[in-house]
């Protein structure tokens, strides 16, 4: 018979599969059981360390909640250390196999994160707030997947054992209440073999996107600044006023109450163009919408000093802007590639152009002056070798999004796998 079944043969006919069983965790595999985590693992809780003391580097890091995010340990985000441990702080040190799990805020509720596997000896401290489960008579790497389902997270997490609002409080004894799956030792180490497969994937695949996305912005950095030329490109560049090679267009558009429009917008630090929402036109108040036609470069004059500029392609095409857009073109498509002047918005210089261009006390409220920035210059190439660099980049660009799904595809494949194995709905062999 089939090792898998279905949700409805559990929940309607209770037809329970050959070589399973009932359990309070729903139906599991005959040699399976069902244990508290008190009876798997201790926890500790971690030491209230006087932040008085901390020291901007030194022998031992103190780890906070800040520090797991998203399911990472991310030792950038705290720079607490102290040089000296004290003695009632030895149960904080973090050892191999310890699985951090935070005690307070919103726990569990993005990407059920907040929780990581040590597996190195380590020189961390867990400061309060935080705990360490150590696990006895159970594979750290079998419960460690266990402890980030949501199957195990969201019947604990959203429950109302405190705090309020976003805010979760939970105590050390709530962990060890909750019950969890336990397959034999054996199985248990087959199945954390498995998935340590496919995280060892996910982590070359996580690396390659970092790598190619690091030789992007050096491409962009050496090509946009002729540091480095493409072959057989030897002209001189030209200091060029963005005057004299942008213009403004100002679009009408013959309103229609009964028109749906679909709205898009720019995010910010060059994230491109989005499509936000389908309105009709008698349900938008402000009746200030202008197209956008491809080939068009959008500036948010509210939000370009944090980088909400873009190009327009053909995906956007004709899509509607708000009046609190600039669109410009080309003055002619013989000097200017709207591709290469894309790339060259990501730039420093150019993010630097755009906030001197702007006004007002705050940033958060500064206004974009077109006739300013109008008025600033950029080197630029010809336009054979201007296409060349788009072009390049382009297809950096495209290598690191290649990269980037195959990663989640990866991520996608072990989610699906997790919960086959860690519910024994898919058996191993031993």
């Amino acid at each position: 018979m089939s090792n898998h079944f279905l949700k409805s043969d559990i929940m309607i006919h209770n037809n329970i599969p050959q070589g399973y069983k009932d359990s309070a965790l729903g139906i599991i595999p005959q040699e399976w059981e069902v244990k508290y985590l008190e009876e798997v693992c201790s926890i500790k809780g971690g030491f209230a360390f006087d932040s008085k003391t901390f020291l901007p580097s030194g022998t031992y890091q103190i780890i906070k909640m800040s520090n797991l995010y998203n399911g990472n340990l991310d030792l950038s985000r705290s720079s607490s250390f102290i040089d000296k441990l004290p003695r009632a702080a030895n149960d904080s040190i973090l050892n191999a196999g310890d699985i951090l799990i935070t005690l307070t805020g919103t726990v569990g509720k993005k990407d059920y994160g907040y929780t990581y596997l040590i597996t190195d000896e380590t020189n961390l401290l867990l400061n309060q707030r935080v705990a360490k489960l150590v696990p006895h008579n159970i594979c750290p790497e079998f419960i460690y997947p266990t402890l980030k389902t949501q199957r195990f997270l969201t019947p604990f997490f959203y429950s109302s054992r405190g705090g309020t609002g976003n805010q979760t409080n939970v105590s050390t004894k709530d962990i060890l209440d909750i019950p969890i799956l336990y397959p034999p030792k054996a199985e248990q180490e087959k199945i954390a073999e498995i998935l340590g497969v496919w995280d060892s994937a996910i982590e070359k695949q996580s690396a390659l996107v970092d790598a190619l996305t690091r030789r992007k912005r050096a491409l962009m950095q050496q090509l946009l600044t002729a540091k480095k030329r493409l072959p057989n490109f030897t002209e001189s560049w030209q200091n060029v006023r963005y005057q004299d090679i942008l213009k403004e267009v100002k679009r009408k558009l013959v309103w229609n109450d009964d028109e749906l429009y679909r709205l898009i917008s720019v995010r910010r630090r060059s994230g491109g163009l989005f499509e936000r929402e389908d309105l009709y036109g008698r349900d938008i108040m402000t009746k200030n919408l202008r197209p956008a036609y491809c080939g068009d470069f959008l500036i948010s004059k509210m939000q370009i000093v944090h980088g909400a500029s873009g190009l327009t392609t053909t995906q956007f095409h004709d899509m509607k802007v708000s009046g609190s857009y600039i669109s410009l073109v080309a003055q002619s498509k013989n000097r200017l590639c709207m591709e290469y002047l894309d790339w060259w918005s990501r730039m420093k210089l150019f993010y630097h152009q755009t906030y001197i261009s702007s006004y007002g006390v705050h940033i958060e409220k500064m206004t974009f002056d077109l006739a300013s920035f109008m008025s600033l210059s950029m080197n630029l190439p010809t336009l054979p070798e201007q296409q060349a660099i788009a072009e390049v980049l382009s297809t950096a660009d495209q290598e690191i999004e290649l990269a980037k799904k195959r990663l989640k595809a990866l991520r996608t494949q072990k989610s699906a796998l997790m919960q086959q194995l860690l519910t024994g709905k898919k058996r191993v062999k031993i």
